[in-house]
């Protein structure tokens, strides 16, 4: 008697066990990569916020056309993040050139700072004013 045997392809039981090993190592490799770009993100929109705040601050500062000398010092609180800023206005000193001394210069400095994870992070914008009143 013989008996006729229908062999099937399929897979063994150690090769469905070695794929789904395969996948569950790329998605790990995956998750971990989404965690990181979320991360960044978290980041990059923090620097964005001080960046913008930063920019505030000294269009705050040159309204004032010619601003006086001195520091003003600040918090603010944004989306659970507390941004603590300092504008200091100083005049410049430059030495002289041919003879001829230069003023009415003033340099706006804007620091801002925060704190990030255990992390301190800090910002730094600054730009020059010219007294509009030079002859």
């Amino acid at each position: 008697m013989m008996t006729n045997r229908v062999r099937t392809d399929a897979f063994t039981f150690i090769e469905v066990i070695i794929a789904l090993t395969i996948v569950s190592i790329s998605l790990l490799a995956l998750l971990r990569l989404h965690v990181v770009s979320v991360s960044m993100i978290d980041r990059a929109q923090i620097t964005s916020q001080a960046v913008f705040l930063a920019n505030e601050k000294i269009a705050e500062t040159l309204a004032a056309d010619y601003p006086e000398e001195g520091i003003n010092f600040g918090t603010v609180y944004k989306n659970n993040l507390t941004l603590n800023w300092q504008t200091k206005v100083t005049d410049l000193q430059l030495p002289q050139s041919g003879g001829v001394k230069i003023s009415g210069l003033r340099k706006v400095l804007v620091d801002v700072s925060w704190k990030q994870g255990s992390n301190h992070k800090q910002l730094q914008m600054s730009t020059y004013v010219a007294d509009r009143k030079l002859p």
